[in-house]
């Protein structure tokens, strides 16, 4: 498009001796391309991941200075979009405008508060962890992907360094993670330091050479890769632990709470605000989830009654404790979350019109990760490295994974939740800038949450146990809205968070306790998923009232997802105006 209009401007300059004027779509037009070749040029990892091969062989600096150059970027690209005014853009680079100035103002907000610039890892990873998931996120077809794997190996180094300096400086400011939340953190990062490169799951690339490749050319990557696994990674992996244990471990934080910190109830107000993308306070979040947590807990108590047990905490001890709802093998329970997720395909063309090219699969998470991680998540895929989407299932602690979980947890993480909802993004005809580079974690783990309801609809809830294991979860959500607010801005402690979601939900202590440490260590994430639900729920609502019995459920998913991930304020106003030629036709 822009080579067309370059061609159009050269054109009218020669017939009239001047050069045209930039209309603020051409303008707009320009800002967006700059932003995403400077997002390709400062990250190689995900400049690969989505097929453009600029940044081979190389690692994002994470740096101190990469990050302040960064931010002075982004601010000179928001002062470049402040000077178009949006009201003069076609309807469709509206929304996009939107959405691009909101990413860019949220990096900005957040680069006001040390603990941005910082705090570099959460109890779930950090830099270091990018390097040891490499191997599934690359490209592995011809000597020029393995070429930009090895060199990435060799390269971990000065990552390493940066990151340790950034830690260096939280442990000075007092911006340490809370020790509680920490607790087997240094054993997770150990199980991925290995005495012979070939027992390390970054060895995988290598199993078997590829005929794209020559033999002398195999044996001379396969060397280097050995000696970028025993002399770089393994010994840089292992200063970090052993840096974390002498120095970092004895100043972590003995308060849970991020307002416990230097600008912390500032910095939580902001994350607040990133995460839900509404003005909504911590006080007025805290209220919504103690309102949420009764309403679920009454549907859940009916629940109870109807399969006989006198109490909602009867049943819910019944489920926890009878040995006949919990695989008895990792087997078992990966094939009874995969025949669930073939049932569940069986319905998305009933639910949506527009579906996804990508294939999901679903596997374990890595061993070195599963101790004290939640009980699954969703990996994205790329066409271009060749991966397939991955619903990833925990299977440590078989007796912590009900198997009536289940049927939430695979609409949640691959379809109709994650996967089809971030595979279709990678696919729409939208800029790349959205594509690939726009997160909103209200929207993203919002539609996740009412995929869970979707599940109602499916028939998939079709015991007292599924249907408990239903409630639970959104429960788990509503709960979130409670705990996290109630730790990171009223002084809750840990065990005051953990005693509300035992009590609330039917979760076990071991799913409790791991998911509390991620809220300690990531404020404000946990809130978006029913923030963003409860939006989605009340437009689908709007709809329904106001189309009647010309409500078209598939017209009604494709809309909300045919932007990809935006700011909840962006989807409301993309459904009212679908609304609006629904009824003017």
């Amino acid at each position: 498009m822009r080579f067309k209009y370059l061609l159009a401007a050269a054109s009218l300059a020669l017939l009239t001796h001047s050069p045209a004027a930039a209309s603020p779509s051409d303008d707009y037009t320009q800002l967006r391309e700059d932003i995403w070749q400077y997002t390709l040029d400062t990250n190689p990892e995900f400049a690969t991941f989505v097929g453009d091969r600029r940044g081979d062989g190389k690692l994002r600096d994470n740096s101190l200075a990469a990050y302040d150059k960064a931010i002075a970027q982004s601010r000179s690209f928001l002062a470049r979009m402040n000077a178009i005014d949006p009201a003069s853009l076609p309807e469709d680079m509206a929304v996009d405008y939107a959405i691009v100035k909101r990413g860019l103002g949220d990096n900005i907000a957040e680069s006001a508060f040390d603990h941005s610039r910082y705090v570099s890892f959460t109890n779930r990873g950090g830099w270091y962890s990018g390097i040891t998931s490499l191997a599934n996120q690359s490209p592995f077809f011809t000597a020029a992907d393995y070429e930009s794997y090895v060199s990435r190996l060799e390269s971990f180094a000065p990552v390493n360094a940066a990151g340790m300096a950034q830690t260096r400086e939280a442990v000075a400011r007092g911006l340490t993670q809370p020790c509680i939340a920490m607790e087997g953190f240094v054993d997770g990062v150990n199980a991925e330091i290995y005495a012979e490169a070939e027992d390390s799951p970054s060895w995988r690339p290598f199993a078997e050479r590829p005929s794209t490749i020559s033999e002398a050319q195999w044996d001379s990557l396969k060397s280097r890769a050995e000696i970028a696994l025993e002399q770089v990674i393994f010994p840089e992996l292992k200063k970090f632990t052993e840096y974390y244990t002498t120095d970092y471990a004895p100043n972590c934080r003995k308060e849970v709470g991020i307002s416990s910190t230097p600008g912390g109830a500032e910095y939580y107000a902001n994350r607040v605000r990133n995460h839900t993308t509404t003005d909504m306070t911590p006080d007025q979040i805290h209220k919504l989830g103690l309102s949420e947590v009764a309403r679920i807990r009454k549907e859940m108590e009916e629940v109870a009654k109807g399969a006989g047990y006198a109490s909602r905490e009867a049943f819910i001890q019944h489920l926890r404790t009878d040995p006949q709802y919990y695989a008895k093998t990792p087997e078992e329970l990966l094939q009874a979350a995969g025949a669930l997720a073939k049932q569940i395909d069986g319905w998305m063309p009933r639910l949506f019109g527009n579906l996804p090219r990508q294939p999901y699969t679903v596997l374990p998470i890595p061993a070195a990760q599963a101790p004290g991680n939640t009980t699954a998540y969703y990996e994205p895929g790329s066409l271009e490295v060749g991966q397939a989407g991955i619903y990833r299932v925990n299977t440590t602690e078989l007796d912590q994974r009900p198997l009536w979980e289940l049927p939430s947890l695979g609409v949640h993480e691959a379809v109709p939740g994650h996967h089809h909802q971030i595979a279709l993004q990678q696919e729409l005809d939208i800029h790349p800038i959205r594509r690939h580079g726009t997160f909103f974690t209200a929207f993203v783990e919002g539609w996740g949450l009412y995929s869970e309801r979707l599940g109602i609809e499916m028939g998939l809830y079709d015991t007292p146990a599924k249907q408990m294991g239903r409630l639970s979860y959104e429960m788990w959500r509503a709960t979130r809205l409670v705990v996290d607010t109630g730790m990171h801005s009223k002084g809750w402690t840990k065990q005051q968070a953990v005693d509300f979601m035992l009590d609330n939900t039917a979760l076990t202590a071991a799913n409790v306790d791991a998911e509390v440490n991620r809220y300690i260590t990531w404020p404000g994430q946990a809130l978006a998923y029913k923030i963003g639900e409860l939006k989605i729920r009340e437009l689908r609502t709007r709809a329904e009232k106001a189309l009647g019995p010309n409500f078209d459920l598939r017209a009604f998913h494709d809309t909300v997802l045919e932007n990809g991930a935006v700011p909840l304020d962006v989807l409301e106003a993309h459904v009212d105006r679908w609304l609006a030629q629904q009824t003017d036709n």
